[in-house]
């Protein structure tokens, strides 16, 4: 379906380049659109452009899915109500830090968490001091469950 999203407005624009093409030009194309087209071709063509220019946007917007995950087999992979509950915290307090492909986050100023290695522990460590401790992150900004929640998530997820 998003192959055809974006293959249409393509083909739309051939069609109308064909029309050009063989009505001998655009001065041509623009005579005969004035002339011999019809109430249907006059008003079709603006409210086709209209139509393609919201829907196609609309329609690739609204199907992104941004509750699955990012890549690979995290697409259709099924979660834990503890790894959900991680997943949503960590878009909340951590994505905007961290890049993690499995919820698309790609934070500028943290440590890409698909490259670390990452295991459970490491993660709470990581949390608890406030990354590697030197002060770049505020430690404990996740306390307790929520804390423990995020890592299990982050553990499952990175690097897949």
């Amino acid at each position: 379906m998003e192959v055809l999203l974006v293959l249409v407005p393509f083909v739309v624009a051939g069609l109308a380049i064909i029309f050009i093409a063989f009505s001998g030009g655009p001065a041509a194309a623009r005579e005969a659109y004035l002339t011999r087209g019809g109430r249907l071709f006059r008003f079709g063509i603006p409210v086709l452009y209209l139509l393609l220019g919201a829907a196609v946007p609309a329609v690739v917007i609204a199907s992104r899915g941004e509750a699955e995950g990012g890549v690979g087999k995290l697409r259709t992979a099924s979660l834990t109500q503890q790894e959900e509950d991680g997943k949503r915290l960590f878009r909340q307090t951590c994505w905007s830090c961290h890049n993690l492909d499995a919820v698309q986050a790609q934070g500028v100023t943290g440590p890409d968490l698909d490259e670390l290695g990452l295991d459970r522990q490491r993660v709470l460590n990581a949390i608890k001091r406030g990354g590697t401790g030197d002060g770049r992150r505020p430690a404990g900004l996740l306390q307790g469950e929520d804390a423990h929640d995020v890592a299990v998530y982050v553990a499952k997820v990175a690097g897949q």
